[in-house]
């Protein structure tokens, strides 16, 4: 797989910092840009926001439908869920995209890695596996991909975790959510777990919440 084309905003002049952020199943890297102005960042913690968008590919679970998607989906359970050579690959693109913002001047712990959906599941993964030393983890709607991500995690356990989920998500359940916060937890990370009554989106008050940890983040 390539890297990917992006879609990029920035919020002001000589970014600091970088967001690598990935879309759910079936949208493209158009789909959280307009979120971004919604963040209201000071003007002196300018940011560069990177929206890929993912490979066009058959999903199983939509009858082999061709869409953008970071793996493919067997069926909407836990052995089904995730395409484990899918989940590599785009963790792979995921970890040039790290390299890519570092070549442009942004240093490594000023890069945070986000993902929606499919997005974060990617997300979750690459970051308790990157060499890199990130800035954080925002992993909205989405849950642990792989079973052994947990066993095999080598980033530092006070890594910054913003996790977010719908508490009446049709799509992926939030006890999945739940469960992959409690086994980061559980190995010693420190997870900022919300929840909001939604379904599988993102609501205002996440948007703030969300604006909150960043200006954390980049404070």
């Amino acid at each position: 797989m390539q890297t990917p084309e992006t879609v990029e905003v920035t919020t002001g002049d000589n970014p600091i910092g970088s967001v690598i952020w990935l879309h759910g199943l079936g949208a493209d890297g158009h789909d959280f840009e307009p979120i971004v102005p919604e963040f209201c960042l000071p003007a002196n913690i300018p940011l560069r926001f990177v929206f890929p968008h993912a490979p066009l590919q058959p999903v199983t679970i939509n009858d082999g439908m061709v869409m953008r998607s970071w793996y493919d989906i067997l069926s909407f359970d836990e052995e089904g869920r995730t395409d484990r050579a899918g989940v590599l690959k785009s963790s792979d693109v995921l970890h040039d995209l790290i390299g890519r913002e570092v070549e442009r001047g942004i240093k490594e712990e000023k890069i945070v890695i986000a993902g929606f959906s499919q997005g974060g599941a990617v997300a979750i993964h690459t970051a308790l596996r990157t060499s890199y030393n990130i800035a954080g983890l925002m992993a909205l709607s989405t849950y642990m991909a792989l079973r052994d991500d947990a066993d095999t995690a080598v980033s530092r356990r006070d890594l910054p975790i913003f996790m977010a989920h719908g508490s009446f998500d049709p799509v992926l359940k939030i006890d999945w959510g739940r469960a992959s916060a409690d086994k980061m937890i559980e190995i010693g990370y420190s997870v900022d777990w919300h929840e909001y009554p939604m379904a599988h989106a993102i609501c205002p008050q996440e948007v703030a919440d969300i604006s909150s940890w960043l200006l954390g983040i980049y404070s």
